[in-house]
């Protein structure tokens, strides 16, 4: 059962769960369940999703239950007049903020811009050996990507050298090992924690906020970060 954060006549949102595809995709390959259909089933009405998150990062996922609202909310992702809140643990610590214009290419080999801002929340240092280290660093941040360009939180900051613990393809895959054999996981700590938007009919300024898992809380207790305010 998926758990739904807001619902209306016009809009229902979601917490999707890592490892959950939101749709066929040919860049993400086959699965047995897609977030579109397992919420169709459960509420027993058509639904269009209105941006995507990739299959391992979690968090608000935002459908509309009527094509005049997807227009209306499309167009407000496509001027980006929708704020995109993610947390994510990452290896090293980070500049105390700092904004990432770095352009990616996208699935069809095209250059596109692409602008994300952070600003990092806490640090930890732990008794973790990691090649000539004795210890090892993370650190927690909020992104706020400006562009939605494909898989850019990740691509950015593995390109300041920081990539998100968990991540394979744009991670640090020693990082990642090193964590499956010494403390069992695996997951990618990525999570879309929060979306703001003006409803598609009435206007209105509208938060939706999204808990993070058990997968997110066990490592964020393994490196004595506080998330009790996205728990």
């Amino acid at each position: 059962m998926l758990e739904i954060l807001y619902r209306d006549e016009h809009l229902i949102a979601i917490n999707k769960p890592s490892g959950l595809l939101v749709h066929k995709s040919f860049y993400s390959g086959e699965a047995d369940t897609y977030a579109i259909r397992e919420l169709k089933k459960q509420i027993g009405q058509k639904v269009y999703p209105v941006h995507r998150l990739d299959r391992k990062t979690s968090g608000v996922l935002l459908f509309t239950l009527n094509k005049d609202a997807l227009r209306t909310m499309s167009e407000q992702f496509a001027t980006r007049e929708v704020e995109k809140r993610y947390i994510a643990i990452l290896r090293g610590w980070t500049k105390e903020e700092e904004t990432i214009d770095y352009d990616l290419v996208n699935e069809n080999e095209v250059k596109q811009n692409a602008v994300t801002y952070y600003r990092r929340l806490q640090t930890s240092e732990i008794d973790l050996p990691f090649l000539k280290h004795q210890t090892s660093r993370y650190c927690l941040v909020e992104a706020i990507p400006e562009t939605g360009r494909f898989h850019q939180l990740r691509k950015h900051f593995k390109h300041i050298l920081h990539p998100i613990l968990g991540c394979r393809k744009h991670g640090c895959n020693k990082q990642n090992k090193l964590w499956l054999q010494t403390f069992g996981i695996s997951k990618m700590t990525l999570h879309a924690h929060q979306l703001i938007f003006n409803h598609p009919v009435s206007n209105e300024r509208i938060t939706v906020n999204a808990t993070i898992d058990d997968d997110f809380k066990k490592v964020g207790n393994l490196l004595n970060f506080d998330l009790r305010i996205y728990s």
